[in-house]
């Protein structure tokens, strides 16, 4: 089993970062044998879409040097993505909706013929088989039916890109109210569901 860990916060000591590090301390206790790919988006370069990008509808021996650089980030972040059988995303809301990080992983690891492909019926995601767990931190709350629920571009959005590359197994733990006198409560409630979902 490999577990492949992601974080997008841009501070160290975020909600987000404690709480992914507790799912993957948790995850090598109960799977002792597993491999935990970490990946700090913080970290990381990630290159914004340019030109180069139209390398990707070329075939692979007819991409110029130029091309052939610019994807080789995005060959190995769907490398890792690849690689694992379940993805722990860190994802802070920023401006209700996520890091800019976080977007540009995302428009690095979408890519046709590599995790989506179009055919008869329209795009058909390529990653069916994983299981992902998004560990959100907000400031405030976002339940469905009250009145800010419209104001949620966080969680709707990541839903709607993962499953249009195949994951759609996705479960969201939310440390809600980080903003006021709750964020204790909301992140020990956070924290225990994220013991109970290693333990299944």
């Amino acid at each position: 089993m490999k577990l492949l860990h992601i974080d997008s916060s841009a501070r160290g000591g975020s909600v987000t970062r404690r709480l992914t590090a507790k799912f993957a301390d948790e995850w090598r206790t109960n799977h002792p044998t597993c491999e935990v790919i970490r990946r700090d988006l913080s970290t990381t370069t990630l290159p914004l879409i340019t030109d180069d990008w139209s390398g990707t509808y070329i075939e692979p021996s007819k991409l110029s040097p130029s091309q052939r650089s610019y994807l080789s980030t995005s060959d190995a972040l769907i490398e890792e993505v690849l690689a694992a059988d379940i993805i722990v995303i860190g994802a802070p809301m920023y401006n209700f909706a996520i890091p800019s990080v976080l977007k540009a992983w995302i428009d690095q690891v979408v890519r046709i013929g590599k995790t989506v492909t179009y055919g008869a019926n329209g795009p058909q995601g390529l990653l069916g088989t994983k299981k992902v767990i998004v560990i959100t931190a907000r400031g405030g709350s976002y339940e469905k039916s009250t009145h800010r629920e419209k104001f949620d571009f966080q969680e709707p959005y990541l839903r709607h890109i993962l499953g249009f590359v195949g994951l759609t197994d996705v479960t969201f733990i939310h440390a809600e109210k980080q903003g006021g006198d709750e964020a204790g409560p909301s992140f020990a409630a956070a924290a225990t569901q994220i013991g109970q979902l290693v333990a299944q």
